[in-house]
């Protein structure tokens, strides 16, 4: 009993130092390693700080990855560009990516399952996408910027894009869908090295 006891207190600190650790490298990815695409509006970028979320989910459990993506959003609210939306609008899409991925990895050692979770969090996340920005991200994004502005910037990529939902169906779905599937594609490599190493996780947890 003692034994399990401590073997839990060493898992705690353990979970902890790896889920700082990504929420940091996270914090980095999302600031200095981001670039623009010319076939999206210029106010979204791409970046792989999903990667480390995905990974800290895969490994520790969802609640960690969940914790990575709050950690770097909050710490995002410090030079953010959008008042906010964009860091909302990352956290619930992060959090789509990572919590299904982690809640299967926790629970099966099959790896077939685990690609496939994170494929079902990828779309989940570009399906959640049109939802969340259409009835909150850009409403209140609106503040900062007039929605017949926002839609102009989509217009010019493509001019038939004339609606705020044809824009989110067009661009934004298979945006935020790419981007989940490139997180997932760098981080299930890496989960399946560093899994033998998190093994106790599962027994304790």
């Amino acid at each position: 009993m003692e034994n399990t006891v401590k073997q839990e207190k060493r898992l705690d600190v353990k979970r902890m130092v790896f889920t700082a650790l990504m929420a940091a490298l996270s914090v980095v990815l999302s600031e200095f390693v981001h670039f623009k695409l010319p076939i999206m509006p210029s106010f979204i970028t791409f970046d792989f700080s999903d990667v480390p979320a995905l990974l800290a989910s895969l490994t520790m459990g969802p609640l960690s990855g969940i914790a990575v993506c709050l950690i770097k959003n909050l710490e995002g609210l410090f030079a953010t560009s959008t008042g906010g939306v964009g860091e909302l609008s990352n956290f619930i899409l992060g959090v789509c990516l990572v919590l299904p991925a982690g809640i299967v990895a926790k629970k099966t050692q099959k790896y077939s399952a685990v690609i496939l979770s994170c494929l079902g969090g990828a779309v989940l996340m570009g399906l959640v996408s049109i939802v969340s920005n259409y009835f909150i991200v850009y409403p209140i994004y609106t503040a900062i910027m007039p929605m017949d502005v926002i839609i102009g910037m989509y217009k010019a990529i493509l001019p038939s894009a004339d609606s705020l939902l044809k824009c989110l169906v067009i661009f934004n779905l298979p945006f935020t869908f790419v981007k989940g599937l490139c997180a997932a594609i760098v981080s299930v490599p890496l989960y399946k090295r560093l899994r033998p190493i998190f093994n106790t996780y599962r027994r304790y947890s």
